[in-house]
Formats: C-alpha cells, sequence, structure tokens
C-alpha cells in the first residue's frame, strides 16, 4: 500500500489531482495521512472510490501543532515517505512516485488506525529512535517526557491497551495495581535485561563476594560479610512467607547452579528462566545500591527516630479469684 503524508489540511483537488492521478496508474492502493481531507478533495476522494473503484483512504493526523508535525516526521520515516512541507520546500503538486511511502497493511478504524510493516530503512529509524532517547533524557517535563516515549514506542513496535475486567472495585484496584507494577517492570527489563527472579540472582552473586572478601580486609571485609548475609534475606522471606523454612530453601538453591531456584507458587525446584520466573536487572541493581546507601546513612547517623510500637499483647490474666 502506497503512503503519503501531509502535514496540512487538503481542501482543494487541484494541487493533489497529479499525485492521485500518478498511484492510479500503478493500481497500488492509496493511503492519505494528512491534518484533514475536506470539501472539494474528500467529495472527489468518495465518488472516485465509489464508481471508479479507486483504493484510496484519508486519515487524519494524530496530535495537534508541533506534535502532530513530529509524529507525522517520525510516520515518515518509519514508512519510507518523503515528508511533504512547503516549510522543506516541496510542494504538493511536485511530489513524484518516489517521495511517497509504504506499508504492508493498514487497518483503519473509526477513531484509530494500525500500519503494519512499514518500507523505512532501518538506519533511518535506528536514527530517529535515538534521537527521541537523548530527547526523553534531556527534557524536564514528565508530559513530554511520556509523549516522547510513546512516540519511542510506536517506532520500536507499538503501543498496547489493557482493559482488565474485574467482578468488584477491590478487585480493580488490585489488578490495576499489578498490571502498573508489571509495566514499570517491563520497561525496566527493556532498559537492563532480566535476571532469574526468587532471589536467585542475589544468591548467585555470593560466589562473588566470597572471592572478594579474601583480599580485602578491616572496614571492607566486614561491609562484604554484612552484605554477603543480607543478600540471602529476599529467597529467605520469600520461602517463610509461603510457609515453608527459609534456612532449607537457601541451603538447597546455593547447591544448585546457574538460574536454578525455587518456584514458591508450585514448591518446586528448576530453571527459574524456563518456569517464567524473572526480574528486571535494574530493578535488582537499584535494590542493592539503594539498600547499601540507606544502611550506611544509618550507620553514621548518631540518632534516629521512628514510631514506637504499640503494645498489642492480649489484656492480662485476671487475678487470683477473680470472677466472671
Amino acid at each position: 500500500m502506497t503512503m503519503i503524508i501531509i502535514p496540512k489540511k487538503i481542501a482543494a483537488m487541484k494541487e493533489f489531482l497529479p499525485v492521485l492521478q500518478t498511484v492510479a496508474e500503478t493500481g497500488r492502493p492509496l493511503l492519505i495521512i494528512a491534518e484533514d481531507v475536506e470539501g472539494e478533495a474528500l467529495a472527489t476522494l468518495v465518488v472516485n472510490r465509489l464508481r471508479a473503484g479507486l483504493k484510496v483512504a484519508a486519515v487524519k493526523a494524530p496530535g495537534f501543532g508541533d506534535r502532530r508535525k513530529a509524529m507525522l516526521q517520525d510516520l515518515a520515516i518509519l514508512t519510507g515517505a518523503e515528508f511533504i512541507s512547503e516549510e522543506l520546500g516541496l510542494k504538493l503538486e511536485n511530489v513524484t512516485v518516489e517521495m511517497l511511502g509504504s506499508v504492508k497493511k493498514a487497518v483503519i478504524k473509526k477513531e484509530d488506525t494500525t500500519l503494519i510493516e512499514g518500507g523505512g530503512k532501518k538506519e533511518e529509524i535506528t536514527k530517529r529512535k535515538e534521537l527521541l532517547k537523548r530527547q526523553i533524557s534531556e527534557s524536564d517535563s514528565d508530559y513530554d517526557k511520556e509523549k516522547l516515549q510513546e512516540r519511542l514506542a510506536k517506532l520500536s513496535g507499538g503501543v498496547g491497551v489493557i482493559r482488565p475486567g474485574a467482578a468488584t472495585e477491590v478487585e480493580m484496584k488490585e489488578k490495576k495495581d499489578r498490571i502498573d507494577d508489571a509495566v514499570h517492570a517491563t520497561k525496566a527489563a527493556v532498559e537492563e535485561g532480566i535476571l532469574p527472579g526468587g532471589g536467585v540472582s542475589l544468591i548467585r552473586s555470593i560466589e562473588t563476594l566470597q572471592k572478594l572478601s579474601k583480599s580485602t580486609s578491616g572496614d571492607e571485609k566486614l561491609g562484604i560479610e554484612i552484605l554477603t548475609k543480607a543478600i540471602t534475606s529476599p529467597l529467605r522471606q520469600i520461602a517463610e512467607n509461603s510457609g515453608e523454612e527459609g534456612s532449607i530453601v537457601l541451603q538447597k538453591v546455593l547447591s544448585m547452579k546457574g538460574s536454578e531456584g525455587w518456584n514458591a507458587l508450585t514448591n518446586t525446584y528448576g530453571d527459574m528462566f524456563e518456569m517464567g520466573i524473572i526480574d528486571p536487572k535494574k530493578v535488582v541493581r537499584l535494590t542493592v545500591e539503594l539498600a547499601a546507601s540507606i544502611a550506611g546513612l544509618l550507620l553514621t547517623t548518631e540518632a534516629t527516630i521512628t514510631d514506637e510500637q504499640k503494645d498489642n499483647t492480649a489484656l492480662s490474666a485476671a487475678p487470683v479469684g477473680a470472677q466472671y
């Protein structure tokens, strides 16, 4: 399917007619993406579609103002089309077939359009992605970052919409929170990769820490020993939360290798990747870094303030001889 991208309204057919005739001669379907198609231009397209069997469709460009222009530029790169803009010295009546883009398939609905397998050059798409990544890192606005990330996602493969259903409001909120966690975890995984979950990645780092401990002394050695003990806590806690003995599960996982670990859901041991139990590398890294930072802060602080724990013990036993 041939595509033409125009960042303005098309009302008069005069300037657009040469392009339409050229594409009609090729026999390929034409998809027009413009700010709007109205008046004479829209009427002509409809008549040619109904009477002459011309395979043509017109879609309104997404967004507004500068954002619309930027999104159309993304689309032009993705489909291999020239960005037909008079600001760049390109007029609609001068457009040739070589300036048009292409997609394998377009699914057009009332509210959205999905383009499949654009004909753009991979190197140009990669350059555009890198530009968007730089803009995201340099932006101070959360809103701008969100819009840039949406554009990056569309260039990278698309945007998914999740519509969870539930019987009650409480269940809906719980599902929403789980989905929100999953989305953030997926984004983190895309950034830095994945590790075996269930605390296994931390357990596998113990061997490296023990080797490092042999070449250190004093406070550094003590710090490594503290860290070595601390990183077993996640696995212990997972086991205890599941009604198992944490130390037994820990010893079993320590005797295993690589990505092998314990599945708390099925109470079985095996390869964590094969069982679908993974953690984003970024999350694991930041967890250790932040925990170490907080621990260091507490160690160098003379005093800390905390909430006093309330005594939740049962009422004291009644005195001997008391009657009820």
